[in-house]
């Protein structure tokens, strides 16, 4: 999936680099889980994991990937005909779903070309055909729910499934901030809904839909891992049709891009003296033997300063290693890759 800070493909070199330095336990809090990549790298390592994220977009991935523990039998759903015989319930409704006929709805009415051709600009998020298929299939969803269909975790492995496959067929360089002008190829292919890996440890892990600031106190934690923003530019505007996705709750939307209101979705972390002030407030309050901040060489917060809040509350080492970033609209041209590093920040608790 793509996503701004997404440590999918450095997860495996940090967890070496932590090994290596005696950093383990039983049990990690995901404090910016975003994706659940951590989350769901250390949880098929047999963690007790938590996992918190304001936007609730993400919250249904860690519903999804984190807290269910067990694969879905849609036992209310599958009585329901024309469910084909897959390998799986999940399979099954899956193609079901893929079966249905398109319908308009929000994503058609202020995504697609046809959807918005009263405005100077059409937006192209999306194909028209694709836009109704989201459409579709986010709908029949929320009907199952209301009709009292779907039990335990299962609304939300349908939406982790339609929020994952979105991605595919977004046209969009990178985050959903703007559209792209000219189609992505794969933008325009037929949408077809892929369903999600169920992860079980039989740990009871759990997922938090909440600022991660105010539950400081009630995280208690063998590893505590940080992500957060890097930069000024706030992530729920990137990632705003995720989140209406998500939601499906017709909000009010402004601008070229048609952008949801994100105010009560911003985060301290994007403004480095802000974000010092509550990087301190987290080593302090919350319990855990470990944090763990995972940063860049880009990072708004100065390395300096980072060392001095953290030295407070423990041992801090500083671990870091080079990659290369391939910026978000370069489509592989080596003329914009640019190295960069990965910077692991690891506090011993005294």
């Amino acid at each position: 999936m793509r996503y701004i800070g997404n440590k999918e493909n450095v997860i495996p070199r940090m967890y070496e680099i932590l090994i290596h330095k005696g950093i383990a336990g039983r049990s990690l809090f995901d404090f910016f889980s975003g994706t659940t990549s951590v989350s769901k790298f250390y949880k098929r390592l047999g963690y007790t994991v938590s996992s918190s994220d304001f936007m609730y977009f993400s919250y249904c991935l860690q519903k999804a990937y984190i807290e269910n523990n067990s694969t879905p039998t849609f036992e209310r759903l599958l009585p329901l005909p024309p469910l084909k015989s897959c390998a799986s319930p999940l399979d099954r409704v899956i193609a079901y779903l893929n079966e249905l006929e398109p319908e308009e709805g929000f994503i058609y009415n202020n995504y697609t070309p046809e959807g918005t051709s009263h405005l100077s600009q059409p937006r192209m998020y999306f194909s028209n055909e694709n836009g109704k298929k989201i459409d579709t299939i986010r709908q029949q969803i929320e009907r199952w729910k209301n009709d009292n269909l779907l039990l335990g975790n299962e609304y939300y492995i349908l939406l982790a499934s339609l929020i994952e496959t979105v991605s595919f067929y977004a046209n969009v360089a990178g985050v959903y901030a703007a559209f792209q002008k000219k189609w992505d190829p794969r933008a325009i292919k037929p949408f077809i809904l892929r369903p999600i890996e169920i992860i079980s440890n039989r740990q009871e892990n759990r997922a938090y839909h909440a600022d991660s600031m105010k539950i400081l106190s009630q995280i208690n934690t063998d590893i505590l891992y940080l992500d957060p923003p890097y930069n000024e530019r706030q992530y729920a505007p990137n990632y705003h049709i995720l989140e209406t996705i998500a939601r499906y709750d017709n909000p009010e939307i402004r601008g070229v891009t048609g952008m949801r209101n994100y105010d009560s979705q911003k985060s301290r972390f994007c403004k480095a003296s802000t974000a010092l002030e509550d990087l301190d407030k987290v080593a302090r309050i919350a319990t855990y033997e470990y944090l763990v901040l995972s940063y860049n060489s880009e990072g708004i917060m100065p390395q300096h300063n980072i060392l001095d809040v953290l030295s407070q509350y423990g041992e801090v080492e500083l671990e870091q290693f080079e990659y290369l970033r391939f910026k978000s609209n370069n489509n592989g041209l080596s003329k914009t890759k640019k190295h960069i590093w990965e910077q692991l920040y690891i506090l011993r608790r005294l």
